[in-house]
């Protein structure tokens, strides 16, 4: 059976969605229509270049609601949402980045609200609401690691977890904090199978008080379940292939983490392989595609569990 195509627990009434989830979501009764087709919408992203601080190979749009708070519409004056449509280029991309963001919240990272939507012409898009745009209005500062190395995005595949720690430590207010919080998101990368996981991917975020954090995760995709030989954009102790729960461990000591908390968080990552595959199971994803993300979570749980 699948599940809510917010959240992915499984849905008892009738509809894709629960009615709690289309009201974090959309802050609205129901899902608000959006009357554009996939081809427009790719017409849309095209235009868009160079006017947004959108970026990435993944076509991507600004919406916001209408006035009515009934439609998704490009142009209004506030742009809280992100939409992804399907792209001829990887299968499935709407539901791969669904899915993984979901399996991150399952291993306690931090999301934005986000899920999948249908339109006019019946294919599926992503939708997430953006963090740097508070409900109440306004925009907080968004750096993303690239900018925080000084580093032109062309050289966004051009870094390491370790400068990823580097960065934390000199620039987060609460460093010990914000690092493991990104040694989190360096093993979810690795243990989603995320090989696109490079500097641009990670931020941090000015909160209304000027305290620099972590933002919510984004731009979560399994790209070895599309590109089965790819590996990891940032090297973790220089390697990107060939991670062990030593290579893990290393990381930790790097970061200044106590081990015990290191040993901690290997050991949550490792158990949610089965809630992960439940997770999977749910999800729209193609079949043949349910059945390699389960195995490479399958896989690399049993890489860092304890032995």
């Amino acid at each position: 059976m699948n599940g809510c195509l917010i959240c992915l627990r499984e849905v008892r009434a009738q509809g894709p969605y629960h009615r709690r989830c289309v009201r974090r979501l959309f802050e609205a009764a129901r899902v608000p229509a959006i009357e554009i087709e996939l081809v427009k919408l790719h017409t849309f992203a095209l235009a868009m270049v160079g006017h947004t601080a959108l970026s990435g190979v993944q076509r991507k749009i600004s919406l916001g609601l209408g006035a009515d708070r009934m439609t998704l519409q490009v142009g209004v004056e506030r742009m809280r949402y992100i939409l992804k449509p399907t792209t001829g280029g990887f299968p499935a991309l709407p539901e791969n980045e669904h899915v993984t963001m979901r399996l991150a919240a399952l291993c306690g990272i931090e999301i934005p609200e986000c899920g999948l939507l249908y339109l006019k012409d019946g294919s599926l898009a992503y939708i997430m609401a953006r963090f740097d745009r508070p409900a109440g209005g306004g925009k907080l500062r968004q750096e993303d690691f690239c900018q925080l190395a000084t580093r032109s995005p062309k050289d966004k595949y051009d870094g390491s977890a370790e400068l990823c720690v580097r960065l934390v430590r000199r620039y987060a207010t609460e460093a010990r904090v914000e690092l493991l919080k990104l040694f989190r998101r360096l093993l979810f990368a690795w243990w989603s199978g995320n090989g696109d996981m490079h500097l641009k991917n990670f931020s941090l975020l000015a909160d209304p008080e000027g305290r620099h954090r972590l933002s919510p995760a984004y731009d979560q995709v399994c790209t070895r379940i599309l590109i089965p030989a790819d590996r990891l954009a940032l090297p973790v102790g220089g390697k990107d292939e060939g991670i062990t729960r030593r290579t893990w461990l290393e990381l930790g000591d790097y970061a200044g983490l106590p081990r015990p908390i290191v040993e901690r968080e290997l050991a949550s990552v490792a158990a949610a392989s089965g809630p992960g595959r439940a997770l999977i199971d749910r999800s729209l994803l193609p079949g043949e595609l349910k059945a390699g993300y389960a195995e490479l979570i399958a896989e690399r749980s049993s890489l860092i569990a304890r032995p």
